[in-house]
């Protein structure tokens, strides 16, 4: 038994630092290998290693990818490059074009809006911050404030939605299409785990985006302060699971439940993308409990401390 975990560990180190070695250039980081008389040198900061590896999540939800951020590891996936609907997931990239092309001080007034599907409630003629726009996008997830910000971009919706594509293949998301600011489903609008993940990461380097999407409750005004609407975060998981901190929830018949979390526990920064689920906030948790149940966070600077740590 002793000398099969060992096996084990061998294998799964090696598949880990080919992993690593190819996450290198992505994350700048220092790690990885190098050849001494034939042997691995193993360079490691701040690693996460599964270090138990006899259960994994099962889940309904038809594609899952969660990753490390700091070290780039993948710590979990299924289905990480299928196509499928993102549902509402879709305004993280409406919010990072928001945010990268209006000046958030301005305020706009609001046409006759004929959105579908879940609204802040904007009325016509109404006149309200951009920056409360995006609020009413971000925490109550409203279609209408999706579809003012793509009509009031300077150069009109169809560029604002052509905005969003040329962005998501900046930030790498190459398996991404958009069709529409809101996410309702349409032929052509797809993304995928793995470049949710990669959207998601961008956008929270941007502290406003951040800090909304971390916001569970809030009340925005129209600019004479005549009209109010109250915004309740539609992630039910913020505040209640530890170390959660936004970031988008989606909900279509077709697409089912989906999930993009953004989770700052012990140190560590974790992004998951779940789409496609029947319980999305329960499998998020099953998976987000697991990963800090199964995994240990390692620094490692020779194989003489990768010995200690009992891989080999």
């Amino acid at each position: 038994m002793a000398a099969k975990k060992k096996t084990d560990n061998l294998i799964y180190l090696a598949m880990l630092t080919l992993v690593l070695a190819a996450n290198m250039a992505i994350a700048s980081k220092t790690p990885l290998k190098k050849y001494i008389n034939q042997e691995y040198e193993f360079y490691a900061s701040n690693l996460p290693v599964l270090m138990n590896s006899l259960s994994f999540p099962v889940v309904s939800a038809q594609a899952v990818y969660v990753v490390d951020l700091e070290s780039n590891v993948v710590m979990y996936e299924k289905n990480p490059r299928g196509q499928l609907l993102p549902a509402s997931t879709t305004k993280i990239m409406s919010a990072i074009v928001a945010l990268e092309n209006f000046n958030l001080n301005e305020d706009i007034v609001i046409g006759n809006q004929k959105s579908a599907g879940q609204k802040m409630g904007l009325y016509e003629r109404e006149k309200i911050n951009i920056k409360d726009v995006l609020k009413g996008m971000l925490i109550y997830s409203g279609n209408d404030a999706a579809d003012v910000l793509a009509d009031n971009y300077p150069q009109g919706r169809s560029a604002f939605v052509q905005e969003m594509n040329r962005k998501a293949k900046e930030i790498g998301a190459m398996n991404t299409s958009f069709t529409n600011p809101s996410g309702l489903d349409e032929y052509g609008h797809f993304s995928t785990a793995q470049d949710l993940v990669k959207i998601a990461a961008y956008a929270m380097k941007n502290p406003i985006f951040s800090e909304i999407v971390n916001t569970r409750q809030t009340i925005v005004t129209s600019t004479d302060g005549k009209i109010k609407h109250v915004l309740s975060n539609t992630n039910s998981l913020l505040g209640v699971v530890e170390g959660v901190m936004g970031i988008k929830t989606g909900w279509t018949e077709n697409a089912r439940e989906n999930l993009v979390t953004y989770i700052e526990r012990d140190g560590h920064k974790i992004i998951l993308a779940t789409l496609g689920s029947q319980d999305r906030f329960g499998e998020t948790r099953e998976i987000i409990n697991w990963i800090f149940s199964s995994y240990k966070w390692l620094n490692i600077n020779s194989r003489q401390e990768l010995a200690r740590s009992n891989l080999l």
